[in-house]
This record gives C-alpha cells, sequence and structure tokens, in this order.
C-alpha cells in the first residue's frame, strides 16, 4: 500500500511547518535580537575579510586563501540557516516548501561537512609550517590548496548527496510539523510513515566518517606540532611557534566543543529540555561564523594592518 503511493504521489503534504521551540515558545521573543546582531556581525566581518585578502597583495598567500574558502562556507551556511529562523521569529513565516526543506538539509550537512574539512586542510598547512618549515614553500603552493578545494567540494558533496535524496524518497502521509527551527535530517524524517532505520544509519555513518575522521587528523596534526615546539631551543622560539597556529587552535576547539555539546544533548535527551538541541543547532550555524573572522582579524598581525590599510584608504 505505501509502495503504491509512493510512485503515484511521492508525498502526501506540500510544504512543511518549522516548530522552533515547542515548551518555550517565549525564547522567539528573547534570541530574535541577539541572532540578528549575530547574523549581521558574521556577515560583516566575513565580508570584510574576504574583501580584505582579495584587495591587498600582501595576503594572496595559500594560508589565507584557506582562510577565505572558510568565510565563504560560513556565509553559505549562515544564509542558508539564519534568515528563515529570522523570519519565523519575527513574523511567524514557518511554513517551508518541500523543494526548499531538502536543499537546506543538503546545503547544511554538505557545507558543515567543508567546513571540517578545510578546518583539517588547516591544520596540516600549520604542521608543515611548524614541523617542516624549510619545506613549506614547496609544499603548500596555490596548486596545493587548488587540489585541496576539490577534495573539499567533491568530497562532501557526493558523500551528503544521499541524506536528503534518502529523506525525500520517504512517504510523508500525515502531520507536517517539524519540531525544529531549521529541516534536519532526522527532524524531517521521523514525520514520515515509512521506516526511517536507513536514513538514521546513514546520518550516523556519514556524519562520523567525515567529522570523525577530521577531528582525528586535526588532533594527531596538534600533537605532532606541540612534540616539534617542545623540543625547540632558541629563546622565544615556542611563543612565536605557538602564536602561528593559535589562531586555528582557537577555532578548531570552539567548532569541536559547540559540536561534541551538540551530541550530547541528543544522547541525554530524556534529561534535558528538548529545546536545547534545537537553540545549539542553530547557534552553531551562526557563532563560529562570527567568531571565525574576528579572532583570525584580531590575532594575525597581516589581516589587522591589511583592514587598517583598507580602512584608510576608503577614509
Amino acid at each position: 500500500m505505501v509502495a503504491q503511493q509512493n510512485d503515484t504521489d511521492p508525498s502526501g503534504i506540500s510544504d512543511f511547518l518549522l516548530n522552533c521551540f515547542v515548551t518555550s515558545p517565549c525564547l522567539q521573543l528573547w534570541l530574535s535580537l541577539p541572532l540578528s546582531l549575530l547574523f549581521l556581525l558574521a556577515m560583516g566581518a566575513n565580508a570584510i575579510l574576504l574583501i580584505t585578502i582579495w584587495l591587498e597583495a600582501s595576503l594572496h598567500e595559500p594560508m589565507y586563501y584557506l582562510l577565505s574558502l572558510l568565510s565563504l562556507l560560513d556565509i553559505v551556511l549562515c544564509l542558508t540557516v539564519i534568515p528563515k529562523v529570522l523570519a519565523i521569529f519575527w513574523f511567524d513565516l514557518r511554513p517551508i516548501s518541500f523543494s526548499a526543506c531538502f536543499l537546506q538539509m543538503y546545503i547544511m550537512n554538505s557545507f558543515l561537512a567543508m567546513e571540517s574539512c578545510t578546518f583539517m586542510v588547516m591544520a596540516f598547512d600549520r604542521y608543515i609550517a611548524i614541523c617542516h618549515p624549510l619545506r613549506y614553500p614547496s609544499i603548500i603552493t596555490d596548486q596545493f590548496v587548488v587540489k585541496s578545494i576539490i577534495f573539499i567540494v567533491a568530497r562532501n558533496v557526493f558523500i551528503c548527496m544521499p541524506i536528503p535524496i534518502l529523506s525525500a524518497r520517504l512517504y510523508y502521509c500525515g502531520r507536517n510539523v517539524i519540531d525544529n527551527c531549521i529541516c534536519a535530517n532526522m527532524s524531517v524524517s521521523r514525520l514520515s510513515c515509512d521506516d526511517v532505520t536507513l536514513n538514521r544509519l546513514y546520518q550516523f555513518a556519514g556524519g562520523w566518517t567525515l567529522l570523525g575522521s577530521d577531528l582525528i587528523l586535526i588532533f594527531l596534526s596538534y600533537i605532532l606540532i606541540l612534540r616539534a615546539v617542545l623540543k625547540l631551543k632558541a629563546e622565544g622560539a615556542v611563543a612565536k611557534a605557538l602564536s602561528t597556529c593559535g589562531s586555528h587552535f582557537i577555532l578548531i576547539l570552539f567548532f569541536s566543543t559547540i559540536l561534541l555539546v551538540f551530541v550530547l544533548t541528543h544522547v541525554v535527551k530524556r534529561k534535558v529540555s528538548p529545546d536545547v538541541p534545537i537553540l545549539l543547532n542553530v547557534l552553531h550555524h551562526v557563532i563560529p561564523a562570527a567568531l571565525n573572522p574576528i579572532v583570525y582579524g584580531v590575532r594575525t598581525q597581516e589581516i589587522k594592518q591589511g583592514i587598517q590599510r583598507l580602512l584608510k584608504k576608503g577614509w
């Protein structure tokens, strides 16, 4: 019976309704202003960083190209999630079309995985800079950056593609209210009348394969960096070496910490409010995006000087 329905009508509904905070709807009012400010900060800071790297010839180096990629990914993730969330908060525009929901699901999964992969490539960049400084110019080249970007995009575009496809093929025959601010895979799939075991398994396996392998390689890089730094004898060499990768490590720590907290809240979801993982999921798409350019802008002298030169030219 279900199979016949799937052949004739892939879905019994034409759109979904996003129901952000089920147990605490008043949270929308309190969150709307800080979330709007964070969104504007993320957009503005990343735009300034991209313009600075583009216009300043001294920043046309592999490390800053990777940072530009990170900013672009942050902008896309923010624009995919936050405007819709704010539209719900401010104007109660909860409906989202069937196709738009699965497009949002795909972009969120693939671009989050791309961001994780970019952090991994940047960790490798810092490993070569600290552990093999003489070989750095010959290894980390513009060609290396191009190949890395192709790998980052191709890996995550293809591995994440089955996630929305598996969800879209399901038959949605009844309730169309998603208890979330965004079209998260399992929040949508659980509305289906079909078996979602395959969806759960692929989400779990794909997530841990992509993000898990990236985080392992990132922390392995930093273990090797720390071991190399501790062997340095020259005065001030340790501080200088650590400062070159301090910004990157701060962002990695924040990215992995908020991701870990999000996972833990799902594991112990019976002991926490269902609104907590929803809130963390929304914040995970805007707080790192706002912090990334600020941390690099404050801690990286070349970027700070580049922004100052652009501001002087503007005035």
